[in-house]
């Protein structure tokens, strides 16, 4: 049985993948108050630094080099790990590194008691992938246009799907997820 969704491209289980949230987070960020904004940008710096703190540790368990870096993006904690032979931490196609961020994900949720939707990225590989992701929208986007009739992509990662979904809403049209993981893909719909 096929299970879609409008606009959203992962279970609710999965904050990558949760639009409406991502929507609904914006809108409350431009109503916020100055000390609100503080307050939640405090937040997440200390989801960053138990994020941290969690890789640190990996990695010297490990044996691994690398350097991290935190920042507040939006409305969640990024954290990147940077320098070394860190491929490892990627895995194909992204696997071990959409593991590892869970794995941190829940490190933060033991410390806060709050779910996080913190983002990691190893060596740049999600600034790659987004980049690579964007293209392959934007000619999906040129294609439903052209032929008029919808296009299903391959399935995809929830962090992939949001991807496609972010650049497809920025270009006017719509789409949705269908399919169950790891069979999830994105369907790009006509005007």
């Amino acid at each position: 049985m096929t299970e879609t969704s409008h606009d959203t491209n992962a279970p609710a289980s999965d904050p990558d993948g949760d639009a409406t949230v991502d929507a609904l987070s914006e809108a409350e960020t431009s109503n916020e108050s100055a000390a609100s904004r503080s307050k939640r940008i405090e937040r997440l710096e200390n989801e960053g630094d138990i994020a941290a703190d969690f890789l640190e540790e990996l990695l010297d368990i490990a044996d691994l080099d690398g350097d991290l870096d935190m920042d507040v993006e939006g409305n969640r904690a990024a954290v990147s790990l940077v320098g070394g032979d860190l491929g490892m931490l990627v895995g194909r196609d992204g696997e071990v590194l959409e593991a590892l961020q869970e794995l941190t994900r829940l490190a933060v949720y033991r410390e806060t008691g709050e779910r996080s939707r913190l983002m990691l990225d190893v060596d740049g590989f999600r600034a790659r992938r987004r980049d690579v992701l964007t293209r392959l929208a934007e000619e999906s986007i040129a294609k439903v246009r052209e032929s008029g009739e919808e296009l299903r992509l391959d399935p995809m990662s929830p962090f992939e799907r949001k991807v496609v979904h972010d650049a497809v809403a920025a270009a006017g049209l719509t789409s949705e997820s269908e399919g169950q993981e790891p069979h999830r893909r994105v369907v790009i719909l006509p005007d």
